[in-house]
């Protein structure tokens, strides 16, 4: 299209966060359409955040959050460790709202581990067991059961590693395209260390 109109371009800016100038040529690579433009701008910023991937992440903050009911105590509370590269950015308030979105999806979906490159062999073996037995008790062919087999493990994976979950605000993001949104917003490699969920309920 020739000419996008400014109200549209500062609308897409206030949805995504991006440049001026990048919302302006999403919006001529979209003709117009603001979702479609959104879209092309979520894609590459999570393509810029991949390139930023391997910078070391010296600095952060550790975020907390208690969640209570009514005038009870808190009955869940995280602590999580979210890093980046200066301490520029570890201050200011885009970070620490980062660092406090992933503590309300700690408490809410109870991750397990941060990726899964953090689960324990041991684990992985017993669940693809666990998924063996009943696929064989159910009588299914011996040629899908592999297949089923995956399938349930890749569905344990993204419940219970942190950046493979769904975003809890939105769905059809995972929380790892959530951080790569901040990266590109940020340029800054943005990782999370470590986090800890309590909970009086569990022993």
């Amino acid at each position: 299209m020739a000419d996008v109109p400014m109200e549209l371009i500062k609308k897409l800016r206030e949805m995504s966060g991006a440049g001026m100038l990048d919302c302006k040529r999403a919006l001529e690579e979209a003709d117009g359409d603001l979702d479609k433009a959104f879209t092309i701008l979520r894609e590459k910023g999570i393509a810029k955040a991949a390139k930023r991937a391997g910078r070391a992440t010296g600095q952060g903050i550790v975020e907390s959050y208690l969640h209570r009911t009514g005038d009870y105590p808190p009955q869940v509370g995280v602590l999580v460790e979210v890093n980046c590269e200066t301490d520029f950015v570890a201050k200011g308030d885009d970070f620490r709202k980062l660092a406090k979105e992933l503590a309300l999806q700690i408490a809410g979906f109870e991750p397990r581990w941060v990726s899964r490159d953090d689960v324990p062999d041991q684990v992985l073996v017993d669940e693809r067991n666990v998924y063996q037995a009943k696929a064989e008790q159910d009588d299914k062919p011996p040629q899908v059961i592999a297949k089923i087999v995956e399938g349930q493990v890749e569905q344990f994976l993204k419940q219970n590693c942190l950046l493979e979950q769904q975003y809890f605000r939105e769905p059809k993001l995972t929380v790892k395209d959530f951080i790569a949104e901040h990266i590109s917003k940020l340029q800054e490699n943005i990782t999370v260390r470590r986090f800890a969920r309590f909970s009086v309920r569990e022993s």
